[in-house]
């Protein structure tokens, strides 16, 4: 099975948290990006072992739950990631913050 299809029921279920914000679906770099203002704010992509949804400003967030990560390090700057191994583990009202945040900055 492949790495996106393998998360695919929660692919849409960040999707579908992700549609409650005014953001734009575009497809970036092969991945779903959401954009505000012309700005990219958020993506989500499927892996091997986890999904993720990454903030590109994420460095700039508060993280007052401290989820996210440097996936890259020394690579990435800004961007963070945070990453899920089920459905179980997304918090629909932390996410929904965490984007008001990043549509803020």
């Amino acid at each position: 099975m492949d790495k996106v299809n393998q998360w695919a029921l929660e692919l849409d279920l960040l999707k579908t948290i992700i549609a409650k914000k005014e953001l734009t679906e575009t497809i970036k770099w092969g991945s779903n990006v959401y954009v505000h203002n012309g700005k990219n704010i958020v993506g989500i992509a499927g892996f091997k072992n986890f999904f993720t949804i990454w903030f590109f400003n994420g460095a700039k967030l508060t993280d007052q739950k401290k989820v996210l990560i440097n996936a890259q390090e020394g690579v990435t700057k800004s961007m963070r990631q945070w990453r899920f191994r089920s459905k179980d583990e997304i918090d629909e009202e932390t996410i929904l913050q965490y984007l008001e945040e990043a549509m803020q900055l």
